[in-house]
């Protein structure tokens, strides 16, 4: 099942037209990747589903319902959480404030259960789902845990990007949106960041992830679409993209 539907989408900037009728799905349970080189438009595309960018024309379709240029605000509460590029970590919070920051959007819920053939209703309050949303996050990044008192602005880079993938699981997100994860990171830091994606997908998150790092992306993601100017230039599973040679020399670079 399609958790997401992207059809004929157009951004433009001015006169400028950042993205050109791309159509792109993704399926629940899935990692899909946008891949491209600067300019192809995958930032503005992600920023579209996340509400920061304005669509011109076309449809976004979230669980069978229309989202299209709807408040950020609104998205998140769907359950439609992005981890931005840049991190935009909050200087002057300390790391967990700035993880309880990510849970803004959660509302009470009400549990259904079936006790001896009677139907019981549970009320769980935001606060025991906050807590509950700490304990995973820090099982993800145990720096984090170890850090969760000092300032966000002491971390390091890699320490930062944890942080606002963290963040954006705090929303408890049906779709979680990576946008450049591994932008900036070193090699190894890199490694361990696909390593806990790959393990947020196994718990079952829908993942859409930007990317410029191409390998380390189609070893990890089920599909994957290539941007190019705009345009969808090619997609196909991320293991047929992976072994298409042509494919890697002239668009996503040597495998590294």
């Amino acid at each position: 099942m399609n958790i997401l539907q992207i059809k004929d989408l157009v951004i433009d900037y001015g006169i400028i037209r950042a993205v050109k009728n791309v159509n792109l799905n993704v399926e629940e349970g899935h990692i899909v990747a946008i891949l491209g080189a600067n300019g192809a438009g995958k930032s503005s595309l992600i920023r579209s589903i996340s509400g920061a960018t304005k669509v011109k024309s076309g449809s976004i379709t979230f669980n069978e319902e229309q989202i299209t240029n709807l408040d950020p605000h609104k998205i998140a509460q769907k359950g439609i959480l992005q981890s931005p590029e840049g991190r935009l970590i909050l200087y002057g919070l300390t790391v967990e404030e700035n993880l309880r920051v990510g849970a803004y959007s959660l509302k009470p819920i009400i549990k259904t259960t079936v006790e001896n053939g009677i139907e019981v209703k549970t009320k769980i309050k935001v606060k025991d789902q906050v807590e509950k949303l700490l304990d995973e996050v820090y099982g993800y990044f145990p720096i984090l845990k170890q850090r969760k008192k000092q300032q966000a602005s002491t971390l390091s880079g890699g320490e930062q990007q944890m942080l606002a993938i963290g963040r954006a699981l705090m929303g408890n997100p049906k779709l979680l949106l990576l946008d450049e994860p591994s932008l900036g990171l070193a090699p190894l830091i890199v490694r361990d960041i696909f390593n806990i994606i790959e393990a947020i997908k196994k718990r079952g998150t829908t993942i859409l992830i930007v990317e410029q790092n191409a390998y380390q992306t189609l070893k990890i993601a089920d599909y994957a679409y290539l941007l190019e100017l705009g345009k969808v230039k090619k997609e196909g599973t991320g293991e047929a993209l992976l072994n298409d040679e042509e494919l890697i020399n002239a668009y996503l670079g040597s495998k590294k």
